[in-house]
C-alpha cells in the first residue's frame, strides 16, 4: 500500500496517520515497526525571520515524482506501506509541511526507508519555496538546508 497526497490546506499529521492507518492497515499485525517524520515550518532561514512561505508545485508531475520516490523505496526495502503527504501554497511557521511514514516488519528497514524517503524528497521533488522575511522582503529559496 503506498499513497502520496499533495494538498492545499493545512492538515494535522497525526490525525491523517491515524485515519489513514484505520483506513488503510485495520488490524495489521504485520508491521512491527513505523517510522515517521514530520517536517514544519521554521520562523527561520538564513539568519532571518520568516513570517510565511509560499510553496509552489506542479500538479501532476510532483505527485508523479513523489510516486516514483516511494515505489522505489518500497522496492529497496521490505515495505508493508508508505505514506507521504506534503503541502503547498501559504504555509505558516509551525504548520505542518510534510509528513512521510513508512510500515515495515522490522525497525531498521522503518528507520532507513523513512530517513530515504525524506532525503530524497528533500533534493529532488519539484516545489519551490518563496519565502516572506519578518522586513517584508520577499525572497526565492535556492537551496535545502542540511538534513
Amino acid at each position: 500500500m503506498q499513497h502520496v497526497d499533495v494538498r492545499d490546506m493545512p492538515f494535522e499529521p497525526w490525525q491523517y496517520l491515524a485515519d489513514w492507518q484505520a483506513r488503510q492497515l485495520p488490524d495489521n499485525a504485520r508491521s512491527g515497526a513505523t517510522a515517521v517524520f514530520v517536517g514544519t515550518m521554521r520562523d527561520f532561514n538564513e539568519s532571518d525571520d520568516v513570517t510565511g512561505m509560499y510553496l509552489e508545485h506542479y500538479p501532476g508531475m510532483t505527485e508523479r515524482q513523489l510516486a516514483t520516490l516511494v515505489a522505489e523505496a518500497a522496492q529497496r526495502w521490505s515495505l508493508d506501506a508508505a505514506l507521504v503527504v506534503h503541502r503547498v501554497g501559504e504555509i505558516l511557521p509551525a504548520q505542518p509541511i510534510v509528513l512521510v511514514a513508512v510500515w515495515s516488519a522490522h525497525r531498521a528497514a522503518a528507520f532507513e526507508a523513512c530517513r530515504h524517503l525524506m532525503e530524497t524528497l528533500k533534493h529532488t521533488a519539484p516545489f519551490w519555496k518563496r519565502e516572506t522575511l519578518s522586513n517584508g522582503t520577499v525572497r526565492w529559496v535556492d537551496r535545502n538546508t542540511l538534513g
